[in-house]
């Protein structure tokens, strides 16, 4: 019996790295535990001044909540992207600034432009927490009733808009 228990481990092992490396299953996907949750409840100081920006204030609509920071060249990169969807109104894109001192957030937004309707700050970065977020840029589509439908780890790319994110978006607004 002692002879079989490196044999049985080495089975279950390699069973393991089998059903982990088999085709079709992405090895750098990043699951969510919060899809087709509701989104955390939040409260957060707009960063223009004005009314606070809350999950009360998305609360019904379809829309896409978008973590970013000024210090993160990432969100940069993706900026002109979000900038085109917001042009385009495809969507109601609402930020949140995470972690970011609100004077050097105010900067890049006037040096890059502005597609969100609002943005909070996450100065102590739980909302990123609640939301079960990996790093900036992140996003989320959160449809009318609250809940999240989609997680974008990472910047958006040109791909995931066109064939995930318009028709989630135009699948929900339907709904």
């Amino acid at each position: 019996m002692l002879f079989l228990l490196p044999l049985g481990l080495f089975l279950i092992l390699a069973g393991y790295f089998v059903l982990a490396l088999r085709p079709g299953r992405d090895p750098e996907a990043l699951p969510s535990a919060m899809i087709d949750k509701p989104m955390p409840s939040f409260d957060l100081a707009a960063l223009q001044g004005g009314a606070q920006v809350s999950s009360a204030s998305i609360a019904g609509q379809v829309v896409l909540v978008n973590f970013f920071a000024s210090w993160c060249v990432p969100c940069r990169a993706e900026h002109p992207l979000l900038m085109r969807l917001a042009n385009d109104d495809k969507v109601p894109i609402y930020g949140i600034d995470y972690k970011d001192p609100p004077d050097k957030a105010r900067a890049m937004l006037a040096l890059l432009g502005d597609p969100y309707r609002q943005i909070g700050m996450d100065a102590d970065g739980r909302l990123f927490i609640d939301f079960g977020a990996y790093g900036v840029p992140e996003s989320y589509v959160i449809d009318k009733q609250g809940r999240i439908r989609f997680r974008q780890p990472g910047p958006l790319d040109e791909r995931t808009l066109e064939d995930t994110v318009l028709p989630m978006l135009k699948t929900l607004a339907k709904s």
